[in-house]
């Protein structure tokens, strides 16, 4: 399977991005789970196998009519067989792993001959799922299933980023891509922090945390884990990397808190998201980071109980090798400078999701994924005005 050549060319990524089941084996196009109804009235589905015209890794137009087909014979919703683009019924191998049922003949009208492979399949989808999307409105060819990269692939990911194709964005997606970034700190904001990161493609995302995964931590993060889930109290750490493993190919758990001991652990990081309240930890890992030269992200709540509702502010500082004296004048660095509403430690998910939102949106400015005409360092939201505030650094 190659995904390569379809990532390669137009027609066949115009395919992909509408939601149909492409892959090419040899010089042969698949296209999976094609609905279609059987002689029992049954919706089933099938593949059909189109013959490429290549030239090097260059795919041409269709430069035959017909089209091969895996699956039992198709049949109209009342059960008669579709005999208008019957060709042949003969059970052969067209390449290894392609053995094929059918072959079907169905001449566009007018000239006799199809454009490109997306007016091949999508009309032989057209005469294969009409029967079946009589009896289900729901059936179609176009289910967007996830598809598996090349084995030699590098991506960071399980399975294709086709949001990132799909909104032709994938060049930009690509200035995500460095090596590694490191989590400090899973509650609430951090957690979603990872959320966004797993879905860019970065080589490596480290976590690092030792604290258990509790039930008031299910309402401030994302998910919802299951009371087995909870009753088996597992490290932060371990837990969030179970879930989001199942996307990302490398996320490495760390079930520590950084100390002066080991802060060494954060050498060779290339961006750092710093998700914790504890000020004296933060000082020596701020030191740490500016020491050597890493961009690093701190993040930040004030939430404060009124009369009858909840006010405050987010905060997100940030601290790269171009700008980084006002870090200390934004966060406190030291217990007796710490903010005594923040103390109460009062945490709402959405807040949390905001927090991390805008620090993972100041992260991919930075990347230049994101234009970004101030260039500021500081910003800051208030619940109460409803203002997003920043500190302005021209560049």
């Amino acid at each position: 399977m190659s995904q390569k050549l379809i990532s390669r060319n137009e027609v066949l990524m115009r395919l992909r991005n509408d939601g149909y089941s492409i892959e090419t084996r040899g010089a042969f196009l698949l296209v999976g789970d094609v609905p279609y109804v059987d002689q029992a009235k049954q919706i089933r589905r099938g593949t059909l196998v189109a013959k490429l015209v290549l030239a090097g890794d260059e795919v041409l137009a269709p430069d035959t009519h017909t089209i091969h087909f895996i699956g039992a014979y198709p049949h109209n919703a009342d059960g008669t067989s579709i005999e208008k683009f019957r060709c042949s019924s003969e059970r052969k191998m067209l390449c290894d792993g392609v053995t094929v049922d059918h072959q079907f003949s169905a001449k566009p009208q007018p000239g006799g001959s199809y454009d490109d492979f997306y007016h091949q399949v999508s009309t032989y989808c057209m005469i294969l799922g009409g029967p079946a999307a009589e009896i289900d409105p729901t059936a179609t060819a176009r289910c967007f299933a996830p598809v598996v990269p090349d084995t030699e692939d590098d991506s960071p990911f399980h399975y294709l980023d086709t949001a990132s194709s799909r909104a032709e964005i994938t060049q930009l997606s690509k200035k995500l891509a460095i090596g590694k970034v490191a989590i400090i700190g899973l509650g609430g904001t951090g957690a979603y922090v990872l959320d966004l990161v797993a879905k860019t493609p970065v080589g490596q995302i480290h976590l690092f945390d030792k604290d258990w995964f509790f039930s008031h931590n299910a309402f401030r993060g994302p998910g919802a884990p299951s009371l087995d889930e909870l009753r088996a109290t597992p490290l932060k750490v371990e837990y969030f990397k179970s879930i989001y493993s199942k996307m990302h190919r490398v996320i490495v758990s760390h079930p520590v808190h950084i100390t002066s001991e080991n802060v060494e652990l954060l050498n060779g990081m290339d961006f750092v998201f710093l998700c914790i309240d504890d000020a004296m930890a933060k000082r020596f890992i701020v030191r740490e980071l500016e020491g050597a030269g890493i961009s690093f992200i701190d993040v930040g709540m004030g939430v404060y109980v009124g009369e009858d509702a909840l006010g405050g502010m987010v905060r997100v500082t940030t601290s790269t090798p171009r700008r980084r004296e006002h870090f200390g004048l934004h966060v406190p660095l030291a217990d007796d400078n710490g903010d005594n509403d923040y103390d109460q430690n009062i945490q709402v998910a959405d807040l949390n999701a905001l927090n991390a939102t805008m620090a993972v949106i100041k992260w991919k400015k930075l990347l230049g994924f994101y234009m970004d005409f101030q260039h500021e360092h500081q910003s800051t939201y208030a619940i109460e005005t409803h203002l997003l505030t920043r500190a302005e650094q021209q560049a």
